[in-house]
């Protein structure tokens, strides 16, 4: 899948694909540069940790790729919440091209693939990152509960649902 800008700035062409082995240090560095996985402790070893274990495992993870560098991922879980639901488990854009749809195409790339093997998705969103719920309310994804101190005291996850659109 390709994409590029509507937002009136040069557009960034990127294509979607498999994380691979090599995308691993890029991916991780993207993570632990954000404020947001950093309130969680995430660091480029930890990341890159959780990405080696996730590619070992057989996990689902897309990366963007801009001029032949990860720019931003998606992990999701066919039946990973309740093995029922598709779970988006972490979704995050570099920086450098935020803004520029990369963030849309790959939740739109993740609902496509899970919308073909359940009805409905589940995500998780920190009760701080108003950012991500706003972007998650605009895609279709309602707020339907909070876990309290789930990840780290002082912090609800919000819990986030879709149902795939009637055909």
């Amino acid at each position: 899948m390709n994409g590029d800008s509507n937002t009136g700035a040069l557009p960034t062409p990127f294509t979607l694909r498999l994380l691979e082995q090599s995308d691993v240090a890029a991916v991780a560095t993207i993570m632990a540069a954000n404020s947001l996985w950093q309130r969680y402790g995430v660091t480029t070893a930890t990341a890159a940790s959780r990405l080696h274990a996730g590619l070992e495992s057989g996990a689902t993870i897309v990366v963007a790729e801009v001029d032949r560098a990860a720019a931003g991922f998606v992990w999701y879980v066919a039946g990973g919440a309740f093995q029922r639901s598709g779970y988006i488990m972490l979704i995050g854009v570099d920086p450098g091209v935020q803004g520029q749809g990369i963030g849309h195409a790959l939740l739109e790339h993740a609902e496509a693939a899970l919308f073909t093997a359940t009805d409905s998705i589940m995500l998780l969103v920190s009760d701080f990152n108003i950012a991500a719920q706003r972007f998650y309310r605009g895609h279709g994804y309602l707020q339907v509960g909070a876990i309290p101190d789930y990840v780290i005291t002082g912090v609800d996850e919000l819990v986030f649902f879709k149902r795939r659109p009637s055909r």
